[in-house]
């Protein structure tokens, strides 16, 4: 037996070991995309539902009310309102991606309104 028949389905082995890294690489790659798609429409919600609490304010009726309706169009979860003269600070929350054990959910603010 030569050396060479011992080194015999060695490559095999290296790629079969390379390809599982590249796929768990690949798939947290994924998870990090799918929290940054998260926190922008995290985002967008919390700018698009202080716009509307404030546009509320601005009409007599409730600003928090009207926040609140707007977030859960955008598919978000109104965790803090907050309304100071014609100003409406809101928070919000989405889910985050269920992927390789992340289970955090994702939250933004955003305030609205004429300013002093």
């Amino acid at each position: 037996m030569s050396a060479r028949d011992d080194d015999r389905g060695a490559a095999t082995v290296l790629v079969l070991a390379m390809v599982g890294v590249l796929v768990f690489v690949g798939a947290a790659g994924l998870v990090v995309v799918a929290m940054v798609v998260a926190h922008r429409a995290a985002q967008s919600a919390a700018d698009l539902a202080a716009i509307a609490g404030a546009r509320g304010v601005a009409e007599g009726s409730d600003g928090c009310a009207a926040a609140a309706d707007v977030a859960e169009a955008n598919r978000a979860r109104l965790v803090a309102c907050a309304v100071t003269s014609r100003d409406v600070a809101v928070r919000v929350e989405v889910a985050g991606p269920r992927w390789l054990g992340e289970t955090a959910d994702l939250g933004a603010e955003a305030r609205a309104g004429p300013g002093p």
